[in-house]
């Protein structure tokens, strides 16, 4: 079966397009942000893709609300035994209760949490996005001054946020870039993948043909590294 795939931007909403020797269109939107693919027949061109994602727009953004408010899992209970991801690896919670500061190290594939015996679970979740969020800002720079030389351009600000529906966003008048400080759980390949990503509206604001054809010339397996992004879960699962 041959397929081809194109990027479209409908209403401010991304969409994957996959033309596949079919006879219906399918839309379909997936977790965890909101992802939405469609599957066309070869004989539709993008317009008439576009006119078919207007008419289900409605649909599109329920599905969509409700990934949003969904809840993505119990509250961690941070304490031994439990699993939480560091780029890409599953590491097992150990808690050692101590006098002190709160921090987190890594130690094999244990991620110890050193704590006052009397922290609530509240200040340990906010400790560990404290740490996610230093893991995400010492691993940023290298990676955002690699694609300044590649791209020639020049990046003057970038922001880490918690974002529900977003792994990064790009401002084109004032160049600033957000990253989703959730990329911190994920493999570092997803975040170049990010970084190239946002990096690209600089010369293409829409996820169109020009925008496709960017990313192949920049990052060719960049198509992989958004599916395994899109494809691990938002929120940590236990052991």
């Amino acid at each position: 079966m041959s397929t081809a795939s194109a990027y479209l931007s409908v209403r401010g909403i991304d969409i994957d397009v996959v033309y596949k020797d079919i006879k219906n269109l399918h839309i379909g939107v997936y977790p965890p942000l909101g992802r939405v693919r469609v599957a066309a027949p070869e004989r539709l061109d993008d317009d008439q893709v576009r006119l078919a994602v207007i008419q289900r727009l409605p649909w599109i953004k329920r599905q969509r609300e409700q990934l949003k408010t969904a809840p993505r899992q119990t509250a961690r209970e941070m304490i031994t035994g439990e699993s939480h991801y560091v780029w890409g690896l599953r590491k097992r919670l150990k808690v050692v209760e101590r006098p002190g500061h709160t921090h987190f190290e890594i130690d094999g594939d244990r991620l110890v949490l050193y704590t006052p015996r009397d922290t609530t679970a509240e200040q340990r979740r906010t400790a560990l996005d404290r740490w996610h969020r230093q893991q995400l800002r010492e691993a940023l720079p290298a990676v955002i001054s690699a694609w300044e030389q590649a791209l020639e351009v020049s990046v003057p600000k970038w922001t880490i946020r918690r974002m529900k529906t977003k792994w990064g966003l790009c401002n084109r008048e004032s160049r600033h870039l957000w990253f989703n400080v959730e990329l911190a759980k994920k493999h570092p390949d997803c975040l170049e993948y990010i970084v190239v990503h946002e990096m690209t509206h600089y010369f293409e604001r829409n996820h169109g043909v020009r925008f496709t054809k960017l990313m192949d010339k920049y990052l060719p397996d960049w198509r992989s590294r958004r599916d395994q992004l899109n494809g691990s879960p938002l929120a940590e699962e236990t052991w």
